[in-house]
């Protein structure tokens, strides 16, 4: 999968008292963003009882985003497993200023048997897809 970039808008409940976006805001803007390019795998996903779930999150600061700032985040794909995959994320404002990096490890629920399952073969085809997004 390539790189897949989307806007995000920073509103006022984004802001902390300092007068910048609170550090748990970045991890909103990663899963809009991720909804945005999981949308339709998502749903087709759940009707079968496959959740994809979030089992772990990092991130790594590098500078504030302040109100008015333009926020954009870049995804792409930076490991497939049997049942997992990591997604790398990118905070920037698309000139050059890096506000943060970060990843989640994505694991593949069965919401029926409640345990891991491996990765549906239409999400594999869009995770190994060079065009897909």
């Amino acid at each position: 999968m390539r790189e897949y970039t989307t806007s995000i808008e920073v509103r006022f409940a984004d802001l902390d008292l300092y007068g910048h976006v609170n550090g748990v805001a970045y991890f909103t803007f990663m899963e809009t963003a991720r909804v945005k390019l999981f949308s339709a795998p998502f749903r087709e996903l759940t009707r079968q009882g496959v959740f994809l779930v979030v089992a772990r999150a990092e991130c790594s600061y590098a500078q504030p985003i302040l109100p008015g700032d333009s926020v954009l985040v870049t995804i792409s794909v930076s490991r497939i497993g049997g049942s997992s995959f990591e997604l790398s994320y990118r905070l920037h404002d698309g000139a050059g200023k890096e506000y943060a990096v970060a990843s989640t490890t994505m694991v593949c629920f069965d919401n029926t048997a409640k345990r891991p399952v491996p990765i549906p073969e239409q999400l594999s085809q869009l995770l190994h897809d060079e065009d897909s997004v």
